[in-house]
């Protein structure tokens, strides 16, 4: 089904060469997390502090550099099942007007992995299904308070009500608002807002079909941005065109302190009511909404884990990124992903082998994820220009890397062999997804051959090859 993607075997080792891992948070960071420690060979126990082990929210876009790590984790099939296969990217000027498309059935092609899109919810459960089947243990109601890492061999986490629970290695993968973080930095270090907000919105599909301009919206599995001053909105279906995934994103008006609150649907409905008429008709069908509140972590000054080897961060604890590249969630499970490569090479459990395998981790991951902090923070900007001079020098780029982006498939040049017209630069697409975007580096990336570049010759000869992004 997946021609050219290796699904992973679960390695068995000696129990003297396994560790005890506890991975804090059962986000689908930290259940990435996990079953890429148990598919390495280790004993992986995680915590959670809710009562029970959900996924809230909506939809989710998952793009082949994922796609393919989920593959590898033996979650094809299933996923499959679950998932919407959109066939194109729309962007839309904020009156209606196309300003210009991607084929994601080429670039799937291309880079041998699908673009999916899910119920966030559906996704956290094939996750949290597979890492039970590789023998993960849960605990939840489990609210990690401190972390004492003073030691060579062990770190132990202790949970509010005073209980302690002792690992080789503690990942701190709780989330944007991350109890790990700080007790790994040492003081408080709360996430930097981007000014923005999102309104979640999950739309029944039940007589959109009625009306000829929204029943496309269900016919064809097309992602679409609206772009305009000061706000976007994106849409695309799930599950099998039975809803609709609607995010309206638009200037921060939330009280000081509050990630998510209720909010007015008839306030939302008023700040797209000039817009493109096919978006007010959508929200027609909207009874109720929230309000998250958008924020980001730029890039950690000190590593990513202790001196000894026994604790580290993963996820958004680490590089929680803005929406606009749909990479967020990705990133992640990259993370995951990488961890499990880098500790399924160790031969022991010693502090050296766990410190080496830490050193190679973040050596993959931390360039590549600072950068895409960086470019979803300039998306924020390309999809948010008021009109006028700017906005229509970035409506010429769309036009002109789209028809790049045609002659390059026709001609058959994706390995090169070309040159970009006067004017357009290499990364400068809008269109963050071609190739002259951040495409190559974001969506062609495989974990797997990473950390094989990176990780040092076994007889210690030669140099090490900088990770690639």
């Amino acid at each position: 089904m997946f021609r050219g993607i290796k699904v992973q075997q679960q390695l068995r080792r000696p129990e003297n060469e396994r560790l005890n891992v506890i991975v804090v948070g059962a986000g689908l960071g930290g259940l990435g997390a996990a079953i890429a420690l148990l598919l390495a060979g280790h004993n992986v126990h995680v915590l959670e502090s809710a009562s029970q082990i959900g996924e809230v929210g909506a939809g989710i876009q998952v793009l082949p550099n994922s796609s393919r790590v989920l593959i590898q984790w033996g979650l094809g099939p299933r996923l499959a099942r679950l998932a919407t296969i959109p066939e194109q990217v729309t962007m839309i000027g904020w009156k209606g007007n196309v300003l210009t498309t991607y084929d994601f059935e080429a670039a799937a092609k291309e880079y041998k992995s699908p673009f999916w899109d899910f119920h966030r919810a559906d996704l956290h459960r094939c996750l949290l299904d597979r890492a039970q089947e590789l023998g993960a243990t849960f605990q939840t109601n489990s609210r990690v308070v401190d972390i004492d890492f003073s030691k060579a061999d062990i770190a132990t986490v202790e949970l509010a009500g005073g209980r302690r629970l002792s690992a080789d290695l503690v990942i701190g993968a709780d989330g944007i608002f991350s109890r790990c973080r700080e007790i790994m930095l040492g003081r408080e270090s709360p996430p930097v807002a981007t000014g923005d907000l999102a309104y979640r919105v999950l739309l029944s599909t039940e007589g959109m079909r009625d009306d000829p301009e929204l029943s496309a919206f269900i016919d064809t599995h097309h992602v679409r941005y609206w772009m305009g001053p000061e706000k976007h909105a994106v849409t695309y279906v799930l599950r099998n065109g039975e809803l609709l995934n609607m995010v309206l994103l638009v200037p921060d008006d939330m009280p000081p302190g509050a990630p998510t609150i209720d909010a007015s649907v008839d306030e939302m409905r008023a700040l797209f009511a000039d817009w493109d008429p096919r978006i007010p008709k959508l929200l027609k069908f909207c009874k109720s909404v929230q309000k998250w509140r958008l924020c980001y972590r730029p890039g950690l000054e000190t590593p990513w884990y202790n001196s000894t080897g026994t604790f580290a961060l993963l996820g958004d604890a680490v590089h929680a990124t803005l929406p606009y590249l749909a990479s967020g969630a990705g990133m992640s499970l990259e993370d995951g992903a990488v961890l499990g490569h880098c500790f399924a090479r160790i031969k022991d459990t010693s502090p050296s082998s766990k410190l080496s395998a830490l050193a190679i981790y973040e050596k993959c991951r931390r360039h590549r994820t600072e950068s895409i902090v960086d470019r979803g923070n300039l998306q924020q900007h390309l999809y948010h220009i008021d009109d006028g001079e700017e906005q229509r020098a970035r409506d010429e780029r769309f036009k002109a890397f789209e028809r790049v982006e045609k002659e390059v498939v026709d001609k058959g040049l994706r390995a090169g062999g070309y040159v970009l017209p006067e004017g357009l630069e290499d990364g400068t697409d809008p269109l963050a997804w071609r190739r002259h975007g951040v495409g190559r580096w974001l969506i062609g990336y495989d974990c797997e051959r990473d950390v094989e570049r990176v990780w040092p010759r076994e007889e210690g000869e030669g140099k090490e090859v900088r990770a690639s992004l």
